[in-house]
C-alpha cells in the first residue's frame, strides 16, 4: 500500500479523535461537527467548474475524508469508535450517485 494512504489514514482517524474529544468536553456537539462537515463537502460539491471536470471516481476520493468523518462523528455513541475500514466500508455503503450518473 501507498505510504500516503496510510498516513491519510492516520490523520483521519486523528481528526476523528479530536472531533470525539471535542464532543466529550462538551465544546462542541455531534450536530455542530456534522454541520461543519456537511458545509466542507457543499463547499466542494458546489464548486460546478472544479466539481463537473470531475470523474464521478474523484468525486468520491475528494468527499471521503469528509464523509468517513461525518460517520466516525455521528457513531460517538456506540463504546468505540469503528476502525478505519470499517468507516471506510460504511462511507461506500452509504453514498449516493450523482445526478450526472442516475
Amino acid at each position: 500500500m501507498n505510504t500516503a494512504n496510510l498516513q491519510l489514514q492516520g490523520l483521519l482517524l486523528a481528526v476523528a479523535s479530536i472531533n470525539n474529544a471535542l464532543v466529550h468536553k462538551g465544546l462542541l456537539s455531534i450536530d455542530e461537527i456534522d454541520l461543519a462537515l456537511r458545509k466542507a463537502e457543499a463547499s466542494l460539491t458546489g464548486e460546478e467548474r472544479l466539481f463537473e471536470d470531475m470523474s464521478p471516481a474523484n468525486r468520491d476520493a475528494i468527499c471521503f475524508p469528509i464523509r468517513l468523518l461525518q460517520l466516525a462523528n455521528n457513531s460517538q455513541g456506540e463504546s468505540s469508535m469503528p476502525g478505519f475500514s470499517e468507516l471506510a466500508r460504511m462511507v461506500g455503503q452509504t453514498k449516493e450517485h450523482y445526478n450526472d450518473q442516475m
